[in-house]
């Protein structure tokens, strides 16, 4: 509800919170409910784990600081496919992501090099996932050392330790993949993209950032920064 209202009161209309309960009844309109997830990433028995260096602490004051990263599935008429993102925890913009029939290291080594291009971080960036192996893999960890990027990884079987990506997941499945049934792979990596790229990056309200978008969020505060330099 509460983004409803937002995203009404941006186009300049002035509207309460009675009038959208009572318009959205009208029109039968209902949120959408969320179901439960499933695991898709093991830990490695022989591997070693990162320490945490996040601890449930996401404060950021700008992008760049912290990355988060996890790995979701969702099902097509021709089987499973697995989706790997990272996120920027400054303003909750996917940055880099990566999808395939396949959960392996490649899945999720494709979406931090996206992010790495798109973003270009300084060495010292934390990126911090949970302990599956496809994170504890040499050759990803090959890629963190050679961009100077910092790994942390979240306690065992601790969901809170990467509530933020976990919360784009429910927002992605609630939105978005309950509602599909796809035909084929790729059908839904063009609905994923749509998704992604379009409506949440662009256009999709946060409370947490005053209700903006994560592109926006981002060019206010740059425009800002700008400001103060001049």
């Amino acid at each position: 509800m509460p983004r409803i209202l937002a995203a009404i009161r941006k186009e300049g209309q002035k509207v309460n919170k009675k009038r959208i309960t009572r318009l959205m009844k009208k029109n039968n309109i209902w949120a959408k409910m969320s179901r439960k997830f499933k695991v898709t990433t093991k830990q490695s028995s022989r591997a070693l784990a990162s320490e945490n260096l996040v601890k449930q602490n996401f404060s950021v004051t700008r992008r760049n600081q912290i990355w988060t990263s996890d790995i979701t599935y969702l099902w097509t008429k021709q089987g499973w496919l697995y989706l790997a993102v990272v996120m920027d925890v400054y303003s909750r913009k996917i940055v880099g992501w990566s999808i395939s029939s396949s959960l392996s290291s490649e899945l999720v080594e494709r979406a931090l090099l996206m992010a790495i291009l798109h973003r270009n971080p300084n060495s010292g960036i934390i990126f911090h996932s949970d302990r599956g192996s496809q994170y504890t893999s040499s050759s990803f960890r090959r890629i963190l050392k050679n961009y100077g990027i910092v790994q942390s990884m979240s306690s065992t079987g601790n969901c809170y330790d990467n509530a933020i990506t976990e919360s784009f997941f429910h927002t992605l499945k609630t939105e978005l993949i309950y509602w599909e049934k796809y035909q084929s792979r790729e059908e839904a990596k063009r609905s994923i993209f749509k998704y992604i790229e379009i409506n949440y990056n662009r256009r999709r309200l946060h409370s947490s950032l005053g209700y903006l978008s994560p592109v926006e969020f981002e060019n206010k505060n740059t425009e800002e920064l700008i400001e103060k330099i001049e």
